[in-house]
């Protein structure tokens, strides 16, 4: 499927703007394909939470020729010290201590870096989202609604591309329900830029507040304001969502005092312009490809932040996607059956290391506190060496899939 005086473009919708998506626009796009981006939303997120990019991701970023426009946050010297309530720290372990030096950035420096990266005449639509899809053995129809006019507009393509998201829309119109295919953790995360550094400490301290079923990340980044995650253990979920997303934050860390540190981190995220506040699930699905429509990312199999691999993956399958297809230029079905079967091993290898590294985390209660507190105080023991060697989020972290 390459471009020629004498042979049409094939045409790809990718649906969502995330890492995912616009990985996989450019990565096609490189290839002769002629894509076009929906996004529900008006406009680009700029903020973000922390993300790591360990060497799955930053190989691919590198192929995709982006890794120096995404660039690494963590300025020497970075240290993470574990905190309590009344401000008392001591050393501790965080992101920038796992092997492979993993590299610390905000979620939107990679996406700034791929949507710089793409050609001026690959279409971007906002506000837009697809209410229908309907394929045969030749091409996808999509009908997607303008929610800016409230008009809507079918359209053919080659392939469809669901890169929208835990709650995919695509995957709900082609393979059925969320509830089929979420595995809730029954753990809510909230995250936001902070407004200023955490008085009393260095702009380059990292901080965790970890206590049973509930706790507090402080994100260092170099030029820029720190990040907090707040991940915590609930029983209702639905619950959660009933007020405020500050409320049940704050809620989730009561009755005890806050303290100084964590009185900072509810003003700052109450205050904050763009937050993140969400159940945690897993996607899991027998098949992540019907037809002429392919998911990709946390559509297809969402890893949770507690793997450290959600950006690594989204570009990684995406570049791999284009390589496939490259392979297979006129056989499509072989090209989506051995580029799934290539990479689903890898996610459910770190689809299972996510449940190690929640409880790294967020202790779910308190014989995980304890047993967490004794890792972190290993850590920066003779056998640290070890320890962060079975602390890597996933065996297959370094594995470059993609050349593989």
């Amino acid at each position: 499927m390459t471009n020629s005086a004498t042979t049409r473009r094939p045409r790809v919708l990718v649906v969502g703007l995330g890492i995912s998506g616009i990985a996989t626009a450019l990565r096609l796009h490189r290839l002769g394909w002629q894509p076009v981006i929906i996004e529900r939303a008006p406009g680009r997120r700029r903020g973000g939470y922390a993300v790591a990019l360990f060497g799955t991701g930053v190989a691919s970023a590198s192929r995709l020729g982006v890794l120096e426009a995404v660039g690494n946050r963590l300025g020497p010297p970075v240290q993470t010290f574990e905190i309590d309530r009344s401000g008392r720290k001591r050393k501790g372990m965080g992101l920038p201590d796992l092997p492979g030096g993993p590299r610390l950035v905000l979620r939107g420096d990679v996406e700034n870096a791929l949507y710089s990266a793409l050609p001026a005449d690959v279409e971007v639509r906002f506000a837009t989202s697809p209410v229908a899809i309907a394929q045969d053995e030749r091409g996808v129809d999509v009908t997607m609604l303008d929610a800016a006019t409230g008009a809507t507009a079918t359209e053919r393509f080659d392939l469809v591309v669901g890169a929208d998201g835990m709650r995919s829309t695509v995957r709900r119109l082609v393979f059925g329900p969320h509830e089929q295919f979420l595995r809730p953790m029954n753990y809510m995360i909230g995250a936001c830029v902070l407004q200023r550094p955490i008085e009393g400490h260095r702009t380059s301290d990292g901080l965790v507040l970890a206590e049973a079923g509930r706790s507090a990340w402080v994100f260092p980044f170099v030029n820029h304001n720190p990040t907090v995650l707040f991940s915590y253990r609930v029983d209702d979920v639905a619950g959660q969502f009933r007020r405020p997303a500050i409320d049940s934050v704050r809620a989730a860390f009561a009755p005890e005092p806050t303290g100084p540190v964590l009185r900072q981190l509810f003003d700052d995220y109450a205050a904050a312009d763009e937050r993140l506040f969400d159940s945690v699930n897993q996607v899991c699905m027998d098949r992540w490809h019907e037809g002429r429509v392919v998911l990709l990312g946390d559509a297809a199999w969402c890893l949770t932040l507690y793997s450290g691999m959600g950006a690594s993956t989204g570009m990684a399958g995406a570049e791999l996607l284009g390589n496939l297809l490259a392979q297979h230029p006129h056989d499509l079905p072989r090209a989506l059956s051995e580029w799934e079967a290539k990479l689903r091993p890898f996610t459910a290898s770190l689809q299972q290391t996510a449940a190690t590294m929640r409880q790294l985390f967020t202790p779910a209660g308190e014989l995980q506190r304890i047993i967490r507190a004794t890792i972190i105080r290993l850590s920066n023991s003779p056998v640290a060496p070890v320890l962060r060697r079975l602390l890597r989020p996933g065996a297959l972290t370094e594995l470059d899939i993609v050349a593989a």
